[in-house]
């Protein structure tokens, strides 16, 4: 008797980016997200805030960030990248200032430009 084995295909889910350009984004996808991130910047709730990021993030489309907050790049340079906020590339230019986003300059960025404390 011969023992027979089946093969199995598995079939990979394409991968989600970690970064998204901004610019790519429609005006009304934007829009919503500005509006997204503007209210989760002034919310006193920590459910309105995780609410708040994880609608940004589905606006994107970036892979899920690994403690669900994602920021837009403030580099003077204007960059337009979206990211995880977590990357440890990342540099802080401000701190929160009493609100609940800082502003932080992405990992490329991080590497092309000096942040303000370092010029």
């Amino acid at each position: 008797m011969e023992a027979t084995v089946a093969n199995a295909v598995m079939t990979h889910a394409p991968t989600q980016p970690t970064t998204v350009d901004y610019a790519t984004l429609s005006p009304a996808a934007q829009d919503t997200f500005d509006r997204l991130m503007e209210q989760a910047d002034i919310t006193a709730s920590a459910t309105e805030y995780e609410a708040l990021m994880t609608a940004a993030i589905a606006i994107t489309g970036i892979g899920r960030p690994r403690y669900n907050e994602i920021f837009k790049c403030a580099c003077p340079c204007t960059c337009p990248v979206i990211f995880d906020a977590d990357d440890p590339d990342a540099h802080v230019i401000e701190e929160s200032g009493g609100y609940n986003l800082g502003r932080l300059q992405c990992p490329t960025c991080a590497d092309q430009h000096p942040t303000p404390a370092e010029q």
